[in-house]
């Protein structure tokens, strides 16, 4: 078990180091100063279609005479029939698979795209769509094989695999039917907790705008702002320097949690619906715990490090991983997106908010203090 923990660990590093190694390439523009490279012609004609069907018509016509002077091999012709049945559908499977796959693929290109996914489909797809460096003349090549079962491969050959990746149309359709993806697309982690704030119910109705997102100067209701037993705000006084100081609201962090975790459990469950998706925003975004700013720059270099899922060692996800996703979750969305709406917060009647000497606050506020307690 230790080996094997070792070799998925091994292979999580390779496809972080190669990943990145790809999009920095692809990215950089490099190979545009190449002199060996912008000197010579390259071949990105792989001909998927043309190869697979080269000799399907000499096939078809073989088969259809079999048939109709009724010399098949099998009885009643059933064998032959289907044969022919396979190849008169083959060409739209082949579009139909070649058209999935490249949906599929294109997930490598997405900004967030999780580095953890396997390197080998972002070759597949830098090859695919002709990328500098991919080519039939950079050793690489493709082939698409329509299999005797009616069911087709494209095979993906050249440097940057060790051994042939091997994809085949019915493995791949009965994924996208089954609403799972052959490689992880990372959810919108920043659109969705944006949302996220409109929904938690502790903004007024009025406070969202005609898009769904918050107003400029939205503010948390008074619900859940902490009140002296007078009812005025009870506020917390921040030194500003020189001497002078502010008040600021405080909030009850108890009520406003209480108000937020249904809301919170109800949208991780909607991305554990697709646990692979989950994988990817844990790796991309929930796990460091940062800001959507640093995570916007990490995904440029290395997505969670040490702290990243791997896809085939982490799936399906344990209870105690899900149970780690929601806390994470949570603390995320409060720390990157509610917690600039309780943070120095000024009043809202506007003779507290006014700038005061510090000294004499504190000491009318200790004298306050001791009054209402009858401690004088």
């Amino acid at each position: 078990m230790l080996l094997v923990s070792k070799r998925i660990k091994k292979m999580e590093n390779k496809n972080l180091s190669k990943n990145l190694y790809l999009r920095q390439f692809n990215e950089s523009n490099a190979i545009a100063y190449s002199k060996a490279f912008v000197s010579n012609t390259s071949d990105y004609n792989f001909q998927l279609l043309d190869n697979a069907y080269r000799n399907a018509g000499k096939m078809y016509a073989k088969l259809k005479i079999a048939v109709e002077s009724n010399k098949c091999l099998s009885e009643h012709c059933s064998v032959e029939l289907a044969q022919l049945k396979q190849l008169e559908e083959a060409p739209q499977v082949s579009l139909d698979f070649l058209s999935s796959l490249m949906a599929e693929l294109s997930v490598t290109d997405e900004a967030n795209f999780d580095l953890n996914n396997d390197y080998r489909y972002t070759v597949a797809n830098s090859l695919m769509n002709g990328k500098p460096g991919y080519s039939k003349t950079d050793g690489y090549n493709a082939y698409l094989d329509l299999l005797p079962n009616g069911s087709q491969q494209v095979v993906f050959t050249g440097p940057a695999f060790p051994i042939a990746l091997i994809i085949n149309s019915a493995a791949l359709s009965s994924l996208v039917n089954s609403d799972t993806s052959l490689i992880a697309s990372t959810p919108d982690i920043n659109a969705e907790m944006l949302r996220l704030l409109t929904e938690i119910g502790v903004f007024a109705a009025d406070a969202v705008n005609e898009n769904g997102g918050l107003k400029a100067g939205a503010k948390i209701t008074e619900e859940f702002v902490v009140m002296n037993s007078d009812g005025s705000f009870n506020y917390e006084i921040i030194d500003i320097g020189n001497g002078k100081g502010r008040n600021v609201l405080k909030y009850d962090m108890d009520k406003i949690e209480k108000k937020v975790t249904p809301f919170i459990n109800a949208e991780v469950a909607g991305l554990m619906s697709s646990e692979q998706d989950a994988v990817a925003a844990w790796n991309v975004y929930i796990s460091k715990g940062t800001s959507v700013n640093e995570d916007a720059q990490m995904t440029q270099d290395a997505n969670a490090g040490s702290s990243s899922w791997d896809y085939e060692e982490n799936l399906p996800l344990q209870q105690d991983k899900k149970v780690l996703f929601e806390t994470k979750y949570k603390e995320y969305f409060m720390n990157n997106y509610l917690k600039q709406f309780i943070t120095n917060q000024f009043p809202t009647v506007k003779a507290d908010a006014a700038v005061f000497d510090l000294a004499e606050a504190k000491k009318a506020k200790a004298q306050k203090f001791l009054k209402d307690n009858d401690l004088n």
